[in-house]
This record gives C-alpha cells, sequence and structure tokens, in this order.
C-alpha cells in the first residue's frame, strides 16, 4: 500500500479480536513514512516550530484532525514542538488505521 493509498483510506473500528500488524507490514508502511518512526507499539512523529504559539496550533489541527478520523493521537507540545504518537491500543499494537493517520496528518502539513 502507498501513501496515496493510505491517504485515501478510511479508519475502520477495531473489531474484537483485530490484531496489531506484524514487523514487515509495519516497515513497509513506514517506508512511504518517512518523517515518522517506530517506538516499539506506536509510531511517532516530532514536528519543531520556532515558539510556543505553533506548537498549540498544531496540536489543536491534530487534536481536530484525530476526532474527525475517530481514531486519537497522544499529543505533547511545548515551546517549539508538537510530538504526534498513533498505537491501537485495542489491537496491543499498529494497524492499519494508525498508518492512515498518519499519512493523513501529513497531507495536511504538507
Amino acid at each position: 500500500m502507498t501513501v496515496c493509498d493510505l491517504t485515501a483510506g478510511v479508519c475502520q473500528p477495531c473489531a474484537d479480536g483485530t490484531g496489531a500488524l506484524g514487523d514487515l507490514e509495519i516497515n513497509s508502511f513506514l517506508k512511504d513514512l518517512p518523517e515518522w518512526r517506530r517506538a516499539g507499539e506506536s509510531i511517532i512523529r516530532r514536528f519543531e516550530f520556532k515558539g510556543f504559539a505553533k506548537a498549540v496550533q498544531m496540536a489543536n489541527l491534530v487534536a481536530w484532525h484525530s476526532d474527525k478520523m475517530g481514531h486519537h493521537a497522544d499529543i505533547s507540545f511545548g515551546w517549539g514542538y508538537c510530538e504526534v504518537t498513533y498505537t491501537s491500543h485495542e489491537a496491543g499494537g499498529l494497524t492499519q488505521n494508525d498508518f492512515i493517520c498518519a499519512a493523513k496528518l501529513n497531507a495536511l502539513v504538507m
């Protein structure tokens, strides 16, 4: 699946029994999302800014986007940065939803 496929994707609620992706699938998705890095059972992207206001605006954009997608990111921010983390808690790791949200967020901030 390419970035174009991911940005066209739709997050689906995790059904009972939905499992996390394997390493091969995760690495394949990450090849198309070089701004993101894997950290255990999550993917993370750090945005850097010159100041606090832009970091807050980015955090608000991520919150809005997460709500729209129905797949909520963890967001941390402070002076000069906003860090976004996706994981699928219900699946115990990463699912395609995480990569769809990451690709769509990338498209929003380009």
